[in-house]
Protein backbone atom coordinates (compact mmCIF):
# COMPACT_ATOMS: atom_id res chain seq x y z
CA UNK A 1 0.00 0.00 0.00
CA UNK A 2 3.01 2.40 0.62
CA UNK A 3 4.69 1.72 -2.12
CA UNK A 4 1.71 2.57 -4.04
CA UNK A 5 1.27 5.41 -2.59
CA UNK A 6 4.69 6.79 -2.97
CA UNK A 7 4.08 5.96 -6.82
CA UNK A 8 1.38 7.61 -7.41
CA UNK A 9 2.57 10.51 -5.30
CA UNK A 10 5.81 10.60 -7.44
CA UNK A 11 3.68 9.75 -10.85
CA UNK A 12 1.45 12.70 -10.17
CA UNK A 13 4.49 15.49 -9.76
CA UNK A 14 5.61 14.33 -12.67
CA UNK A 15 2.67 14.24 -14.66
CA UNK A 16 1.92 18.11 -13.55
CA UNK A 17 5.66 19.08 -14.57
CA UNK A 18 5.38 17.34 -18.04
CA UNK A 19 2.19 19.22 -18.35
CA UNK A 20 3.75 22.62 -17.73
CA UNK A 21 5.95 21.77 -21.29
CA UNK A 22 3.02 20.22 -23.07
CA UNK A 23 0.37 22.62 -22.53
CA UNK A 24 3.39 25.88 -23.75
CA UNK A 25 3.69 23.30 -26.47
CA UNK A 26 0.24 22.96 -27.45
CA UNK A 27 -0.13 27.16 -27.03
CA UNK A 28 2.57 27.56 -29.47
CA UNK A 29 1.24 24.64 -31.93
CA UNK A 30 4.45 22.38 -31.33
CA UNK A 31 3.83 19.13 -32.27
CA UNK A 32 4.23 16.64 -29.14
CA UNK A 33 5.32 13.51 -30.66
CA UNK A 34 5.10 11.59 -27.50
CA UNK A 35 3.17 11.92 -23.73
CA UNK A 36 5.48 9.28 -21.49
CA UNK A 37 5.34 8.85 -17.41
CA UNK A 38 8.09 6.77 -16.37
CA UNK A 39 11.09 5.24 -17.76
CA UNK A 40 12.63 2.41 -19.55
CA UNK A 41 10.20 -0.57 -21.10
CA UNK A 42 6.96 0.77 -22.31
CA UNK A 43 4.66 -1.37 -20.43
CA UNK A 44 1.09 0.45 -21.88
CA UNK A 45 0.48 2.75 -25.18
CA UNK A 46 -2.60 4.53 -26.80
CA UNK A 47 -2.81 7.16 -29.27
CA UNK A 48 -4.81 10.26 -28.84
CA UNK A 49 -4.56 12.17 -32.60
CA UNK A 50 -1.24 13.05 -33.04
CA UNK A 51 0.68 12.38 -29.75
CA UNK A 52 1.31 8.78 -28.33
CA UNK A 53 0.98 8.34 -24.68
CA UNK A 54 3.14 5.96 -22.75
CA UNK A 55 3.31 4.14 -19.40
CA UNK A 56 7.42 2.78 -18.93
CA UNK A 57 7.95 0.26 -16.49
CA UNK A 58 10.58 2.33 -13.72
CA UNK A 59 8.53 5.23 -12.35
CA UNK A 60 11.34 7.69 -11.99
CA UNK A 61 11.02 10.38 -14.51
CA UNK A 62 9.00 11.32 -17.64
CA UNK A 63 8.92 12.87 -20.79
CA UNK A 64 7.39 15.07 -23.65
CA UNK A 65 9.13 14.38 -26.84
CA UNK A 66 8.42 17.32 -29.39
CA UNK A 67 9.04 17.45 -32.75
CA UNK A 68 12.31 18.76 -34.46
CA UNK A 69 13.35 19.15 -30.42
CA UNK A 70 16.21 16.55 -30.63
CA UNK A 71 16.63 15.94 -34.43
CA UNK A 72 16.24 17.82 -37.78
CA UNK A 73 12.99 18.44 -38.67
CA UNK A 74 11.56 20.71 -41.72
CA UNK A 75 7.89 20.85 -39.99
CA UNK A 76 6.80 24.25 -39.20
CA UNK A 77 5.50 22.99 -36.38
CA UNK A 78 8.74 21.79 -34.75
CA UNK A 79 9.82 22.90 -31.58
CA UNK A 80 13.30 23.88 -33.14
CA UNK A 81 11.56 26.18 -35.73
CA UNK A 82 9.73 28.36 -32.85
CA UNK A 83 10.98 31.81 -31.83
CA UNK A 84 13.45 31.57 -28.57
CA UNK A 85 10.92 33.50 -26.62
CA UNK A 86 8.75 30.47 -27.31
CA UNK A 87 10.77 28.01 -26.56
CA UNK A 88 11.73 29.56 -23.73
CA UNK A 89 8.10 29.43 -21.93
CA UNK A 90 7.82 25.51 -23.42
CA UNK A 91 11.08 24.59 -21.32
CA UNK A 92 10.24 26.65 -18.10
CA UNK A 93 6.96 25.60 -18.57
CA UNK A 94 7.96 22.00 -16.35
CA UNK A 95 9.63 23.60 -13.39
CA UNK A 96 6.48 26.39 -13.42
CA UNK A 97 3.75 23.88 -13.04
CA UNK A 98 5.92 22.31 -10.41
CA UNK A 99 5.95 25.48 -8.44
CA UNK A 100 2.23 25.92 -9.56
CA UNK A 101 1.38 22.23 -8.13
CA UNK A 102 3.32 23.01 -4.79
CA UNK A 103 0.76 26.49 -4.32
CA UNK A 104 -1.78 24.50 -5.06
CA UNK A 105 -1.18 21.90 -2.41
CA UNK A 106 -0.04 24.23 -0.16
CA UNK A 107 -3.42 26.55 -0.33
CA UNK A 108 -5.60 23.10 0.54
CA UNK A 109 -3.44 22.23 3.10
CA UNK A 110 -3.36 25.81 4.72
CA UNK A 111 -6.51 26.25 4.53
CA UNK A 112 -7.70 22.69 6.29
CA UNK A 113 -4.65 22.54 8.65
CA UNK A 114 -3.22 25.97 9.56
CA UNK A 115 -0.07 27.48 9.93
CA UNK A 116 2.82 27.10 12.62
CA UNK A 117 2.95 30.66 13.14
CA UNK A 118 6.33 31.99 14.88
CA UNK A 119 4.14 32.80 18.36
CA UNK A 120 6.83 32.67 21.31
CA UNK A 121 4.61 30.27 23.59
CA UNK A 122 7.22 30.75 26.40
CA UNK A 123 11.04 31.46 26.75
CA UNK A 124 13.55 29.29 28.50
CA UNK A 125 14.75 30.69 31.47
CA UNK A 126 18.86 31.91 31.40
CA UNK A 127 18.83 32.12 28.13
CA UNK A 128 19.22 34.75 25.11
CA UNK A 129 15.66 35.24 24.30
CA UNK A 130 15.05 36.07 28.07
CA UNK A 131 17.98 38.80 28.35
CA UNK A 132 16.80 40.65 25.16
CA UNK A 133 13.21 40.91 26.36
CA UNK A 134 11.61 38.59 24.48
CA UNK A 135 8.08 37.03 26.10
CA UNK A 136 5.25 34.49 25.79
CA UNK A 137 2.71 35.70 23.16
CA UNK A 138 5.23 37.28 20.89
CA UNK A 139 5.75 36.92 17.42
CA UNK A 140 9.24 36.28 15.77
CA UNK A 141 8.42 38.48 12.38
CA UNK A 142 12.36 38.73 11.36
CA UNK A 143 15.92 38.08 11.94
CA UNK A 144 18.51 40.16 10.49
CA UNK A 145 16.16 41.64 7.95
CA UNK A 146 15.21 38.02 6.85
CA UNK A 147 11.39 37.70 7.51
CA UNK A 148 10.07 35.22 9.24
CA UNK A 149 6.41 33.48 8.38
CA UNK A 150 6.59 30.19 9.84
CA UNK A 151 8.24 29.21 13.83
CA UNK A 152 10.19 26.72 11.31
CA UNK A 153 12.55 29.19 9.75
CA UNK A 154 13.62 29.82 12.90
CA UNK A 155 15.22 26.80 13.95
CA UNK A 156 16.46 26.50 9.81
CA UNK A 157 17.96 30.51 9.96
CA UNK A 158 19.59 30.09 13.10
CA UNK A 159 21.27 26.42 11.91
CA UNK A 160 22.06 28.34 8.52
CA UNK A 161 23.59 31.24 10.17
CA UNK A 162 25.08 29.57 13.46
CA UNK A 163 27.68 31.47 14.27
CA UNK A 164 27.41 33.01 17.56
CA UNK A 165 27.05 36.50 16.10
CA UNK A 166 24.54 38.91 17.20
CA UNK A 167 20.79 38.66 15.92
CA UNK A 168 18.75 41.61 14.91
CA UNK A 169 14.63 40.32 16.00
CA UNK A 170 12.02 41.97 15.30
CA UNK A 171 8.82 41.26 16.70
CA UNK A 172 5.28 42.04 17.42
CA UNK A 173 3.90 42.17 20.72
CA UNK A 174 0.32 43.93 21.16
CA UNK A 175 -0.16 44.85 17.40
CA UNK A 176 3.16 47.02 17.71
CA UNK A 177 6.09 45.77 16.49
CA UNK A 178 9.68 45.98 18.40
CA UNK A 179 13.56 45.27 17.35
CA UNK A 180 16.00 43.60 19.59
CA UNK A 181 19.18 41.78 19.74
CA UNK A 182 20.32 38.79 21.09
CA UNK A 183 23.77 36.61 21.10
CA UNK A 184 23.26 32.85 20.66
CA UNK A 185 24.06 30.44 23.17
CA UNK A 186 25.88 28.16 21.87
CA UNK A 187 25.11 24.42 24.01
CA UNK A 188 28.04 22.04 24.08
CA UNK A 189 25.88 19.37 24.82
CA UNK A 190 23.58 19.58 21.84
CA UNK A 191 26.15 21.23 20.10
CA UNK A 192 24.48 23.75 18.73
CA UNK A 193 23.26 27.56 19.11
CA UNK A 194 20.09 28.29 20.98
CA UNK A 195 18.06 31.39 20.74
CA UNK A 196 15.56 30.06 23.84
CA UNK A 197 12.23 30.65 22.39
CA UNK A 198 9.43 27.24 22.47
CA UNK A 199 6.53 27.59 20.80
CA UNK A 200 3.98 24.07 21.64
CA UNK A 201 3.29 22.06 18.98
CA UNK A 202 -0.19 22.59 16.91
CA UNK A 203 -1.06 24.98 14.19
CA UNK A 204 -2.85 28.41 14.09
CA UNK A 205 -6.10 28.58 11.59
CA UNK A 206 -6.64 31.27 9.17
CA UNK A 207 -10.08 32.54 9.41
CA UNK A 208 -8.66 35.58 6.40
CA UNK A 209 -9.08 33.83 2.94
CA UNK A 210 -6.57 36.22 1.81
CA UNK A 211 -4.24 35.30 3.96
CA UNK A 212 -4.53 31.25 3.00
CA UNK A 213 -3.30 32.62 -0.63
CA UNK A 214 -0.62 34.70 0.90
CA UNK A 215 0.62 32.11 3.29
CA UNK A 216 0.67 29.48 0.30
CA UNK A 217 2.95 31.89 -1.53
CA UNK A 218 5.52 32.05 2.27
CA UNK A 219 5.16 28.32 2.14
CA UNK A 220 6.12 27.71 -1.15
CA UNK A 221 8.83 30.46 -0.91
CA UNK A 222 10.08 28.48 2.30
CA UNK A 223 10.09 25.59 0.29
CA UNK A 224 12.86 26.94 -2.68
CA UNK A 225 15.02 28.67 0.16
CA UNK A 226 15.19 25.57 1.54
CA UNK A 227 16.31 23.65 -1.63
CA UNK A 228 18.67 26.18 -2.92
CA UNK A 229 20.45 26.23 0.58
CA UNK A 230 20.55 22.38 0.37
CA UNK A 231 22.25 23.07 -3.05
CA UNK A 232 24.46 25.19 -1.31
CA UNK A 233 25.57 22.81 1.43
CA UNK A 234 26.18 20.22 -0.65
CA UNK A 235 28.45 22.53 -3.53
CA UNK A 236 30.09 23.76 -0.02
CA UNK A 237 31.01 20.40 1.20
CA UNK A 238 28.80 21.32 4.12
CA UNK A 239 26.74 18.11 4.05
CA UNK A 240 27.98 15.06 1.92
CA UNK A 241 26.67 13.55 -1.05
CA UNK A 242 25.42 10.36 0.49
CA UNK A 243 22.99 12.66 2.33
CA UNK A 244 21.39 13.25 -0.77
CA UNK A 245 17.93 11.02 -1.30
CA UNK A 246 17.31 9.69 -4.81
CA UNK A 247 13.52 8.42 -5.37
CA UNK A 248 14.52 4.54 -3.07
CA UNK A 249 15.06 7.37 -0.13
CA UNK A 250 12.19 9.69 -0.53
CA UNK A 251 10.26 6.45 -1.29
CA UNK A 252 11.35 5.30 2.03
CA UNK A 253 10.41 9.06 3.76
CA UNK A 254 7.25 8.49 1.95
CA UNK A 255 6.36 5.66 3.75
CA UNK A 256 7.50 6.49 7.00
CA UNK A 257 5.43 9.59 7.08
CA UNK A 258 2.68 7.29 6.21
CA UNK A 259 3.64 5.39 9.17
CA UNK A 260 3.65 7.97 11.74
CA UNK A 261 0.64 9.62 10.84
CA UNK A 262 -1.25 5.98 10.40
CA UNK A 263 -2.21 6.24 14.26
CA UNK A 264 -3.77 9.65 14.36
CA UNK A 265 -6.31 8.51 11.18
CA UNK A 266 -6.86 8.93 7.15
CA UNK A 267 -6.83 12.79 7.72
CA UNK A 268 -3.67 13.21 8.93
CA UNK A 269 -2.66 10.70 7.05
CA UNK A 270 -3.29 12.84 3.95
CA UNK A 271 -2.43 15.92 5.51
CA UNK A 272 1.11 14.90 5.96
CA UNK A 273 1.06 13.00 2.63
CA UNK A 274 0.61 16.46 1.15
CA UNK A 275 2.76 18.09 2.90
CA UNK A 276 5.62 16.22 1.78
CA UNK A 277 4.31 16.69 -1.81
CA UNK A 278 4.72 20.20 -1.81
CA UNK A 279 8.32 19.93 -0.71
CA UNK A 280 8.86 17.25 -3.15
CA UNK A 281 6.75 19.44 -6.09
CA UNK A 282 9.45 22.35 -5.06
CA UNK A 283 11.98 20.39 -4.88
CA UNK A 284 11.70 19.14 -8.18
CA UNK A 285 11.11 22.82 -9.67
CA UNK A 286 14.38 24.09 -8.19
CA UNK A 287 16.15 20.99 -9.20
CA UNK A 288 15.37 21.20 -13.05
CA UNK A 289 16.15 24.79 -12.98
CA UNK A 290 20.09 24.20 -12.15
CA UNK A 291 21.62 25.43 -15.82
CA UNK A 292 23.36 21.49 -15.91
CA UNK A 293 23.04 20.05 -19.11
CA UNK A 294 20.13 17.62 -19.51
CA UNK A 295 17.91 19.73 -17.00
CA UNK A 296 15.84 22.37 -18.11
CA UNK A 297 18.09 24.39 -16.21
CA UNK A 298 20.78 23.55 -18.86
CA UNK A 299 18.50 24.41 -22.23
CA UNK A 300 16.88 27.40 -20.24
CA UNK A 301 21.12 28.33 -19.94
CA UNK A 302 21.95 27.82 -23.41
CA UNK A 303 18.91 29.85 -24.83
CA UNK A 304 19.74 32.66 -22.47
CA UNK A 305 23.52 32.48 -24.18
CA UNK A 306 21.73 32.36 -27.63
CA UNK A 307 19.84 35.70 -26.82
CA UNK A 308 23.09 36.91 -25.95
CA UNK A 309 25.24 35.84 -28.86
CA UNK A 310 22.08 36.96 -31.04
CA UNK A 311 23.02 33.46 -32.94
CA UNK A 312 21.38 30.09 -32.36
CA UNK A 313 23.81 26.69 -31.43
CA UNK A 314 24.48 24.21 -33.70
CA UNK A 315 21.94 21.61 -32.88
CA UNK A 316 24.34 18.83 -33.21
CA UNK A 317 26.72 20.80 -30.10
CA UNK A 318 23.27 21.15 -28.15
CA UNK A 319 22.52 17.32 -28.68
CA UNK A 320 25.97 16.13 -27.50
CA UNK A 321 26.36 18.64 -24.51
CA UNK A 322 22.45 17.39 -23.34
CA UNK A 323 23.71 13.57 -23.77
CA UNK A 324 26.73 13.74 -22.10
CA UNK A 325 24.79 15.83 -19.48
CA UNK A 326 21.69 12.88 -19.11
CA UNK A 327 24.76 10.07 -19.21
CA UNK A 328 26.17 11.85 -16.47
CA UNK A 329 22.64 12.35 -14.39
CA UNK A 330 21.90 8.09 -14.72
CA UNK A 331 25.57 7.99 -13.11
CA UNK A 332 24.35 10.26 -10.21
CA UNK A 333 21.30 8.68 -10.16
CA UNK A 334 23.04 5.01 -9.60
CA UNK A 335 25.25 6.86 -6.75
CA UNK A 336 21.97 7.75 -5.15
CA UNK A 337 19.89 4.97 -5.57
CA UNK A 338 23.23 2.97 -3.93
CA UNK A 339 23.39 5.26 -1.11
CA UNK A 340 19.58 5.21 -0.69
CA UNK A 341 19.56 1.12 -0.31
CA UNK A 342 22.63 1.10 2.22
CA UNK A 343 20.92 3.37 4.24
CA UNK A 344 17.86 1.61 4.10
CA UNK A 345 20.23 -2.10 4.99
Amino acid sequence: MKIVIAILIFSFIIIFHELGHFLFAKKFDVKVNEFTLGLGPTLLSWGKGETKYCLKALPFGGSCVMEGEDQESDSDRAFSKKPLWQRFLIVFGGPLFNFILAYILAVILIAIAGVNKPIVTSVSEGLPAEAAGIEAGDEIVSLNGYNIHFYEEISIYNFLHSSGDDITVGYKRDGKTYSTTLTPFYNEEEGRYLLGVNRLSGRDKLTNPISIFVYGGYEIKYQIYMTVQSLRMLVTNEISVKEVSGPIGVGKAISDVYDSSAADGIKYIVLNLMSISILLSANLGVMNLIPFPALDGGRLFIYIIEAIRRKKMKPEIENGINLVGFALLMLLMIVVMYNDIAKIF
